[in-house]
């Protein structure tokens, strides 16, 4: 297998609420030559769907419309994907719907904290190695970039040598060995041996972790808790999360510039600003009360964020850009001809909720229009398709039938991404933020009351019917454009 090396590299560790874009290209900028991302649920990202952005990235976004990773090319040949899982077909299903944007797939086996361990996740797989076994080698077998893994140390050395000599006979192509047991915290000692045994059993690179607080404050230090361990590979974690440029040979730079060039990474790819305020807080650490800290502690907007450092007008010009990218492809979209496939006419639509305002729908309008025009209600027909459980809509309005060409994850957005075609070939508006108030949605629907009320729903594939309430998309919770 080729591709991403895992030999003599420094790379920045999973670490989670930390691991974001923003941070990954941060780490990259100031010499990291690897870069994973925070640990992802299997149960979560199975139920994302892949979304090419304005923001030129590519979104795992989930029906709640959280954006469960987010890449962009820049670290497409060298950002690590981990994630936590306790079942081989279901990591395999994850590694399959990342493969093609991230450079290798890691399995997170060890995490203590219980949201991990009990679901049989993270560290929990300590005491299980036939259960490591099986998820790697379904791994190695059914992706083609390299799987690798990241454990604790168990209680002896023995039975960290044997576990890492059966982890070596899946095919992995590196193992992360973090140099404490499961049970214990930053405060307790690095065990180095553990970590040279290790390397000294296996013949693939052995990537060590754990020594940023003893071994590693400079970038000096890397290569000598290199050779210390007897690893291949060094892995940073709080090390880098205090101030990334450790990993610059010539480094470390001042922190407030090491801030600066994050919070422009975070401005450029929208981070969401209650991740960009904890990443920016843990960068200060003993300096989070002094006023600049206190000023980002109050800020609760990324433009506020950006006011408190002084990037008010970097973070205007990158709204501006990216406000013209939305318009060229709104336009794009609106001019795309629909397509007609025996009684259905359809196009290639999703249905995004940042476009439309809170408590706003396109099934909204169409239900206002159909009553406005005397018209029976709208009728929607859902199917789901089996090898990924992922839905899409049928709308039927006055014995003619619309569709989008695009699969959901959710059936709500099936539906909505239905109403928004079935809008767009009738020439009817849809509620879009920008467009001229039609009226066709009176004022009691703006507080939130329910939507589309008494709407006749007939799911195949499915049996029970969901109440689509108009709240339901709640904007907020998006970290998406």
């Amino acid at each position: 297998m080729c591709g991403l090396s895992f030999r003599n590299i420094t790379a920045l560790a999973p670490m989670v609420r930390v691991g974001t874009l923003p941070m990954r290209l941060l780490a990259l900028d100031y010499g990291a030559d690897v870069v994973y991302c925070e640990v992802r649920i299997d149960y979560n990202v199975i139920k994302t769907v892949r979304v090419p952005e304005v923001l030129d990235t590519v979104d795992f976004v989930a029906p709640d419309e959280r954006v469960m990773f987010r890449t962009c090319e820049r670290e497409k040949d060298r950002v690590v994907f981990q994630m936590g899982t306790a079942d081989p077909d279901r990591a395999l299903i994850v590694a399959k719907l990342v493969e093609q944007d991230v450079a290798a797939v890691d399995v997170n086996m060890g995490c203590p904290k219980e949201y991990s361990t009990k679901g049989g996740m993270g560290a929990a797989l300590l005491s299980d190695p036939d259960k490591i076994v099986a998820i790697l080698q379904k791994l190695v077998s059914g992706v083609s970039i390299p799987v690798t893994c990241k454990i604790r140390i168990l209680p002896s050395l023995e039975e960290t040598v044997s576990l890492v000599r059966r982890i070596e006979k899946t095919g992995v192509a590196a193992v992360a060995v973090h140099g404490r047991l499961k049970e214990e915290r930053p405060r307790h000692p690095l065990h180095l041996d553990h970590i040279q045994a290790a390397a000294r059993a296996v013949s693939i690179p052995v990537i060590a972790n754990g020594g940023s607080l003893d071994l590693v404050k400079t970038n000096s230090d890397i290569e000598a808790f290199r050779r210390a361990s007897g690893a291949s590979s060094v892995m940073l974690a709080r090390a880098a999360m205090w101030n990334a440029s450790v990993f610059m040979e010539g480094g470390p730079l001042p922190l407030e510039a090491v801030m600066e060039d994050y919070l422009k990474h975070a401005i450029r790819y929208n981070n969401h600003a209650f991740n960009t305020k904890y990443c920016l807080c843990q960068m200060l650490r003993d300096k989070v009360e002094s006023p600049l800290g206190k000023q980002l502690q109050a800020a609760q907007t990324t433009q506020e964020i950006s006011e408190a450092f002084g990037l008010q007008e970097f973070y205007q010009q990158i709204q501006d850009q990216l406000q013209v990218k939305r318009n060229s492809l709104q336009s794009c979209s609106q001019l795309e001809e629909p397509l007609v496939e025996g009684d259905v006419t359809m196009m290639a639509v999703r249905f995004e909720r940042r476009e439309y305002p809170p408590h706003i729908t396109p099934k909204m309008f169409l239900l206002e229009w159909s009553r406005k025009e005397k018209l029976e209600q709208p009728l929607y027909e859902m199917v789901q398709r089996s090898e990924d459980r992922s839905f899409q809509s049928t709308v039927t309005v006055e014995s003619k039938k619309y569709r989008s060409t695009l699969w959901e994850k959710s059936k709500k957005f099936a539906e909505q991404a239905a109403a928004v075609v079935c809008l767009r070939v009738l020439g009817v508006p849809e509620g879009r933020i920008g467009e001229e108030d039609s009226g066709l949605v009176c004022k009691r629907k703006l507080n939130g009351t329910a939507e589309e009320e008494g709407s006749k729903k007939r799911h195949v594939f499915e049996t029970q019917q969901e109440a689509d309430s108009a709240a339901s998309g709640d904007s907020t919770k998006s970290q998406k454009l």
